[in-house]
């Protein structure tokens, strides 16, 4: 008997608990559950002023390379938007991609880039890899790509 009552309880805690809405009377949905991107500033960012990303490209080709060697490309791009952009993270796929991108906000028209460099040592064939950035744009999280034909050298 104790035990139904504890579970009686328990479930009309949880039902009372997960029980809020988002949506109000009238059908609308709450504003509260709207995620609404915020300026570098930490101010909310106004209708259409979000910063906006743009890259000239988003992949690269470096082409033909010999295994251990070290190339870099430089992803150029815009903050086409009304507010500033922040990088707050770049992780590549592997420890072989490394990338190097700017630590402070990049302003409205402002022009900057991510650099990456591929360290081709142990990898052979066609190898293709990525750079995670995450950013105060929508959506939060953008990715480059390289690629490369890792060539092994005769052995002598």
């Amino acid at each position: 008997m104790k035990t139904k009552l504890f579970l009686a309880l328990a479930v009309t805690f949880l039902m009372a608990a997960c029980g809020q809405d988002p949506k109000k009377e009238d059908g609308a949905i709450s504003s509260d559950v709207i995620n609404i991107p915020s300026t570098a500033s930490g101010k909310t960012a106004l209708a259409g002023s979000s910063p906006i990303m743009a890259f000239e490209d988003e992949k690269h080709d470096f082409g033909r390379m010999t295994q251990w060697e070290t190339v870099s490309y430089s992803f150029v791009f815009k903050n086409n938007g009304g507010s500033d952009l922040v990088i707050s993270s770049a992780q590549g796929s592997c420890g072989c991609t490394i990338p190097n991108y700017p630590k402070e906000a990049i302003k409205p028209g402002q022009v900057a880039k991510v650099d990456v460099k591929f360290e081709s040592s142990g990898k052979s064939g066609l190898v293709q890899k990525t750079v995670t950035l995450v950013t105060n744009c929508t959506p939060s999280t953008k990715v480059l790509t390289i690629s490369a034909t890792v060539e092994v050298p005769d052995e002598e």
